[in-house]
Protein backbone atom coordinates (compact mmCIF):
# COMPACT_ATOMS: atom_id res chain seq x y z
CA UNK A 1 0.00 0.00 0.00
CA UNK A 2 1.85 3.01 -1.28
CA UNK A 3 0.41 5.13 2.04
CA UNK A 4 1.88 2.65 4.32
CA UNK A 5 5.30 3.20 2.62
CA UNK A 6 5.07 6.50 2.91
CA UNK A 7 4.73 6.26 6.59
CA UNK A 8 7.43 4.45 6.46
CA UNK A 9 9.37 6.62 4.86
CA UNK A 10 8.82 9.56 7.30
CA UNK A 11 11.05 7.26 9.51
CA UNK A 12 13.98 7.17 6.80
CA UNK A 13 16.90 9.69 6.44
CA UNK A 14 16.52 10.86 2.89
CA UNK A 15 17.38 10.37 0.19
CA UNK A 16 17.51 6.61 -0.18
CA UNK A 17 17.74 4.44 -3.32
CA UNK A 18 14.73 1.99 -3.58
CA UNK A 19 15.27 -1.50 -6.23
CA UNK A 20 12.75 -3.91 -5.25
CA UNK A 21 9.87 -3.99 -8.08
CA UNK A 22 6.85 -3.86 -6.08
CA UNK A 23 8.41 -0.64 -3.68
CA UNK A 24 9.75 0.83 -6.97
CA UNK A 25 5.81 0.48 -8.01
CA UNK A 26 4.87 2.30 -4.50
CA UNK A 27 7.40 5.23 -5.33
CA UNK A 28 5.45 6.02 -8.66
CA UNK A 29 2.35 6.33 -7.13
CA UNK A 30 3.62 8.75 -4.48
CA UNK A 31 5.86 10.92 -6.95
CA UNK A 32 2.83 10.46 -9.87
CA UNK A 33 0.30 12.17 -6.63
CA UNK A 34 2.61 14.57 -5.55
CA UNK A 35 3.25 13.51 -2.56
CA UNK A 36 7.37 12.75 -2.41
CA UNK A 37 9.46 13.94 -4.55
CA UNK A 38 11.23 11.07 -6.45
CA UNK A 39 13.28 10.16 -9.68
CA UNK A 40 12.98 6.65 -11.11
CA UNK A 41 15.23 5.50 -13.95
CA UNK A 42 15.84 2.32 -15.59
CA UNK A 43 18.85 0.33 -15.25
CA UNK A 44 20.92 -1.28 -17.91
CA UNK A 45 21.33 -4.65 -16.25
CA UNK A 46 22.15 -8.62 -17.92
CA UNK A 47 21.35 -10.16 -15.08
CA UNK A 48 17.59 -11.57 -14.83
CA UNK A 49 17.14 -11.42 -11.03
CA UNK A 50 18.97 -7.76 -10.99
CA UNK A 51 15.08 -5.06 -10.90
CA UNK A 52 15.38 -3.05 -14.19
CA UNK A 53 14.34 0.18 -12.15
CA UNK A 54 16.03 2.02 -9.87
CA UNK A 55 13.95 4.45 -8.00
CA UNK A 56 15.53 7.58 -5.26
CA UNK A 57 13.52 9.01 -3.29
CA UNK A 58 14.71 12.73 -2.03
CA UNK A 59 11.49 14.43 0.08
CA UNK A 60 8.25 13.97 1.37
CA UNK A 61 6.04 16.86 0.10
CA UNK A 62 4.14 19.29 1.72
CA UNK A 63 1.22 17.53 0.74
CA UNK A 64 2.86 14.51 1.72
CA UNK A 65 3.29 15.50 5.10
CA UNK A 66 -0.37 16.36 5.61
CA UNK A 67 -1.55 12.79 4.36
CA UNK A 68 0.67 11.37 7.03
CA UNK A 69 -1.11 13.60 9.38
CA UNK A 70 -4.36 13.01 8.28
CA UNK A 71 -3.19 8.89 8.33
CA UNK A 72 -2.53 9.89 12.24
CA UNK A 73 -0.84 7.21 14.36
CA UNK A 74 -0.46 4.42 12.39
CA UNK A 75 0.34 1.52 14.93
CA UNK A 76 3.08 -1.01 12.86
CA UNK A 77 1.03 -0.82 10.06
CA UNK A 78 3.22 -2.85 7.86
CA UNK A 79 6.13 -5.34 9.37
CA UNK A 80 7.66 -5.68 6.21
CA UNK A 81 11.23 -4.18 5.11
CA UNK A 82 12.36 -1.32 3.06
CA UNK A 83 15.32 -3.01 0.67
CA UNK A 84 17.65 -0.92 -0.47
CA UNK A 85 20.48 -1.38 -3.08
CA UNK A 86 23.48 -3.45 -2.21
CA UNK A 87 21.71 -5.86 -0.10
CA UNK A 88 20.68 -3.04 2.82
CA UNK A 89 17.58 -3.27 4.84
CA UNK A 90 15.38 -0.86 7.21
CA UNK A 91 12.94 -2.96 9.20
Amino acid sequence: MPLSFLYRLQHVQLPIRVVEPEEVRRVSVLLATGLIEAEIVPLKVNAPYVSPRLATVFRITEEGRAEIVKMGDIPKLVETTLHFGRGLRLL
